[in-house]
Parts: structure tokens; sequence; C-alpha cells
């Protein structure tokens, strides 16, 4: 287990920041748990540490939300999301967190320039299979590398508008399935170990409270100001995983 106090002081405030992302408010925060927490670890011990603290959140992130879900996105999204892992999971010697963040980065600043000037129409009418299963299979791909399956979700999701709770509740599912299917393959690649979990263990209780307060934010701003801060924060984000990444691949 973990003791050095400096590593709690960033991890404390990347888990709540992941929780309320669980919980509804602004989802791209999520993306902050690993990059936040390899200042102090690998970002491989970081994604082994945040893997069970996730599936903890879906819990209570799955009762917040019950019942609320976009069923034939789901039947899209979540078999993409499986092919996407278990590439990842075969690729996983020769893909670095750095090449992961620097692709993620660019899309997810493109979708939100796209977003903001107006290059085409950002509004899709509904579920579809061929964007769906492009954009979950690189979700499905990134979240096993490094946890950052949210802007290819969002890329697939926020242009349709949904109403903000069937938004996030279809999200919730999406990842709660997706933070199982990864148990096995992060297990075999040894993830998973007792330091990590005990780690984890002391981690947990932030994630009820984090959620519940993420919860509770989303139900006080309308949908257009939800709409803002998600792009918003998935351009801001986005910047953060060009530097890292650029900056690890091209030694900048």
């Amino acid at each position: 287990m973990i003791t050095d106090p400096l590593f709690y002081a960033i991890a404390i405030p990347a888990i709540f920041l992941v929780g309320l992302a669980k919980g509804g408010f602004v989802g791209p925060l999520a993306m902050l748990g690993v990059p936040l927490m390899s200042l102090m670890i690998s970002p491989v011990q970081a994604a082994g540490i945040l893997l069970p603290i996730l599936i903890a959140m879906d819990v209570f992130a799955l009762w917040t939300y019950r019942g609320v879900y976009h069923s034939l996105n789901l039947k899209i999204m979540l078999p993409a999301a499986a092919t996407g892992i278990f590439i990842g999971w075969l690729t996983a010697a020769y893909v670095s967190d750095a090449h992961v963040r620097l692709i993620v980065g660019v899309v997810a600043c493109m979708f939100t320039l796209d977003y903001w000037i107006g290059w085409r129409e950002t509004r899709t009418p509904g579920p579809s299979i061929a964007k769906g299963g492009f954009w979950c299979i690189i979700a499905g791909f990134t979240s096993f590398v490094s946890h950052a399956g949210g802007p290819p979700v969002q890329m697939y999701l926020l242009p349709q508008r949904l109403e903000p709770r069937l938004y996030v509740g279809t999200s919730v599912i999406f990842f709660t399935v997706v933070n199982w299917l990864k148990v096995v393959p992060y297990a075999a690649l040894g993830q998973l170990g007792f330091d990590n979990l005990a780690t984890s263990a002391a981690l947990s209780p932030i994630a009820p409270v984090s959620i519940l307060t993420g919860a509770w934010l989303v139900k006080k701003l309308n949908a257009e100001t939800f709409y803002k801060l998600a792009y918003a924060m998935i351009f801001v984000i986005s910047l953060k995983l060009i530097w890292d990444g650029a900056g690890a691949v091209f030694g900048l």
C-alpha cells in the first residue's frame, strides 16, 4: 500500500473529480484521474489503482441513475467497446500511454473546435451503428489503456443532444460494463496486486460523497449549461492530453 502523504494529497482530489463525473457532472472530469495521479506514480500503476475505485463508483452511479438509459444506444455501444478492450489487451505491450493520450487529445480537440466553429452540423438525429461502432471501439481501447474512454463516447453521444439525465444514465451503464470487462485483462497484466488494491481501498470512501455531489449538480443545471460545460471541459482536457502525449512521444 502506498503510504506517501504527498501521493494522497494528489490522489484524493483526483478521485473526487472522477466521482463528480461519475455522478454526471461534466463527464470529461473523469479523464483527470490517471493524469493527476501520474504526477506521483506511473500511469500504469495509477490505472491499476483507479479501476477498483471506478467499479465501486459505478455501483453508486447505477443506483443514482437507475432506470434512466437509452437502450438502443447501449446495444450499439457495448459490443463495440468489448472489441476495443480486446484490441487493447492484445496490443498492451506495444502501445504506450503517451501515444494514447496524444491520439485522444487531438481527436477530442478537433471535436470541440468543430462544435464551436460550426464546420458542420453537430447535432445528429439519433443512434447510428456506424458512428457508435467506430467511436466505441476507440472508447474501449483508450479506456483499457488509460481510463480515457470519455471523449470517444462523448463524440458519439453529445451530438444526439439527449436530455442530460438520459445522457448520463446511458454513460453510467456503458462504463460500468466496460470497467468490469477490464478486470480479467488488468489482473493478467499484474495491475491488480495487493499493494494497488490496498491503496484503492484506502481511497474508496471518497466515491459515494463525490458521486452524490455530482448528481446534485446535474439537477441544478439546465441542458444548455450542461452541454456548454461538457464541451469546455473536453477542450481543456484535450489540451492537457496533447501536451503530455506530445511531450513524451517527441521529447518536448
